[in-house]
């Protein structure tokens, strides 16, 4: 995933995949799912002046529901966010 380098502070990252859910048999469909807040950086900026760049690549993150810019790379979906929009690392 090196054709795309995020800038200053900003990260790129892919979605969890949401969990199928059911209820008594109902599939919920796509459109009433929630969206993940989960997901994998893929690719980081090198931050500015007044912020260090703390994520990297392969760290997996919590990130708020409305956080980020969605894109679609090569058929696959991807958030484009802020450093800050990144609510913490799963160890």
């Amino acid at each position: 995933m090196a054709k795309i380098q995020p800038l200053a502070d900003r990260v790129l990252v892919r979605p969890v995949a949401a969990e199928e859910k059911t209820i008594g048999g109902i599939i919920i469909p796509d459109s009433a799912k929630e969206k993940p807040l989960r997901g994998e950086v893929i690719a980081v900026g090198n931050g500015t002046k007044d912020e260090a760049m703390v994520l990297n690549a392969g760290d997996q993150v919590l990130y708020g529901k409305y956080a980020g810019t969605e894109l679609e790379y090569e058929g696959e979906k991807f958030l484009i966010m802020r450093q800050s929009d990144v609510l913490a690392i799963l160890k």
